[in-house]
């Protein structure tokens, strides 16, 4: 798998921003009222991901560490604004619907924590099909909610009537309690998935963590795993691979054990040179007594 598949992977199945890591959740339970706010709404945000993703990648060099969280909101902002007036001009209706949710993209942590932890420490390609990779993760579980929502709601799927007329529509579900049983029902039924793994004998624990849990010898590209340096500024010192990271691990331990060692010696140069003292204490109480 390369890195870009890799990326793509991991925003879709391993760390699904709402049903893995349960991020997003204002835009996820206000606006999946029907598939295609949810679709819409995914679609927008993976826009503005995915640019300013790969905006933020290639400036990470020139900003300064002091000031990144205000320079990556500016560039979020920037690119919300760019969104928002496309679908105001193209999509009015899925504007109007939207509402609010769209200027409020500049604040959502998926993006800013993508941001933080990925695009400002990796480069532009890598960056740009993390951000298309969580958008799709994103797009997929909105518009998944949505279409539940919609057809338990009114009976139909991206506005078309799917079920009979004599559905009767249960219409707590276009409510906002709606949005809260369909998410908890569909993490449910991924928690079931991962019970049945396990029982099985399979390695589920990257499910819901995204993490192997050992980073000793974790090799996962964008891993936030990092060594730091005491004596050097603020801030990891780079990412190192799984053999670097064991080969530094067995250095500390050895430089431990020589401590230990050099710790014992002097506790054994300590007590022989009490029995000196109490022998030579002794030797001059034995000649004071001949005295």
């Amino acid at each position: 798998m390369n890195k870009s598949t890799e990326r793509l992977y991991n925003g879709i199945i391993k760390e699904n921003p709402t049903f893995v890591l349960t991020l997003g959740m204002c835009p996820t339970l206000a606006v999946t009222t029907s598939a295609i706010n949810g679709l819409g709404m995914g679609l927008s945000t993976m826009v503005v991901l995915a640019l300013s993703n790969l905006m933020i990648a290639a400036l990470r060099n020139f900003i300064p560490n002091r000031v990144r969280i205000p320079a990556f909101i500016v560039i979020v902002a920037s690119f919300v604004t760019m969104t928002q007036l496309l679908l105001q001009g193209f999509v009015p209706s899925l504007y109007k619907s939207l509402g609010i949710y769209i200027p409020l993209i500049v604040v959502n942590c998926i993006i800013l924590g993508r941001a933080e932890s990925y695009a400002s420490k990796n480069p532009m390609i890598p960056s740009l099909f993390d951000g298309i990779g969580m958008g799709l993760g994103f797009t997929m579980a909105l518009t998944m909610i949505g279409l539940v929502r919609e057809i338990l709601g009114s009976g139909k799927a991206f506005g078309f009537q799917i079920l009979p007329d004599s559905y009767v529509p249960i219409s707590i579900f276009i409510m906002a309690p709606g949005a809260f049983f369909v998410l908890a029902a569909l993490t449910a039924i991924q928690n079931k998935i991962k019970i049945e793994g396990e029982k099985k004998g399979k390695d589920m624990s990257r499910i819901q963590s995204g993490c192997n849990s050992d980073c000793a010898a974790c090799g996962e590209t964008g891993c936030g795993h990092r060594f730091y340096d005491e004596n050097a500024k603020p801030g990891p010192v780079g990412k190192v691979n799984a053999e670097e990271t064991k080969a530094a691990k067995a250095e500390v331990k050895a430089e431990a054990a020589k401590a230990e060692v050099k710790a014992e010696a002097k506790e054994e140069v300590k007590a022989e040179a009490k029995e000196e003292v109490k022998e030579a204490v002794k030797a001059e109480e034995g000649k004071e007594e001949n005295k």
